[in-house]
């Protein structure tokens, strides 16, 4: 008599089948670019069918939208630890700008850009970016207004300046995707501007 052996699968549960979507369709996104995302496609990386993905999410535009705020909240706080490693406000900003504006644009601003870009047709995505665009904005804030309490920068609109700031960054990265102007180098051109709103050397802001 034959005997059949028989396989047994673990039935993964619900929470765990979100994420292990929510890491494919990261992983998909950083290196594709966000519009990448795809119900076929994150499928086809967790090695299931379609209707399961579709099963355990709100819609493709939740998902985009969620994926897109993983992973520019991810980069904010590994931006924050390096900053903070820093004491002086000047240090602190320096490094932000070095990591930011580095040689190479990193597979972020991809995404950032494209969220920009798709958020415009998908209001679930685009209320993403403007809560993901909030929180950078109040994170250099507080960085400016702590520079203005222990006395580095002189009379500062922390939130005005913060927002200047932001828009540079935005413009520049966008502008490295295409390597767009090298020189002089996109991190020393966003020092000397934001030296100029904070009334002090361009020298100062470097880690």
């Amino acid at each position: 008599m034959s005997q059949t052996s028989t396989v047994r699968r673990t039935r993964k549960s619900p929470a765990e089948r979100r994420e292990e979507i929510a890491a494919a369709a990261r992983d998909i996104a950083l290196a594709e670019g966000l519009a990448a995302v795809t119900l076929r496609a994150v499928a086809a990386k967790v090695g299931v069918a379609p209707g399961l993905v579709a099963h355990h999410v709100e819609g493709m535009d939740a998902l985009v939208a969620d994926t897109f705020g993983r992973i520019v909240a991810d980069e904010l706080v590994v931006l924050l630890r390096r900053m903070h490693e820093q004491d002086a406000a000047t240090a602190r900003l320096g490094a932000l700008i070095d990591a930011v504006l580095g040689d190479e644009p990193n597979d972020v601003t991809f995404v950032w850009v494209q969220g920009w870009a798709l958020g415009a047709r998908s209001e679930p995505l685009a209320e993403r970016v403007r809560a993901e665009m909030d929180a950078w904005q109040a994170a250099l804030a507080a960085e400016i207004a702590r520079g203005h309490e222990r006395g580095e920068f002189g009379d500062a609109d922390a939130d005005a300046i913060a927002w200047h700031l932001l828009a540079i960054f935005d413009g520049l990265g966008a502008h490295g995707l295409v390597r767009w102007r090298d020189d002089p180098s996109r991190a020393d051109l966003t020092r000397r501007a934001l030296a100029g709103l904070l009334g002090v050397p361009a020298h100062a802001l470097r880690p």
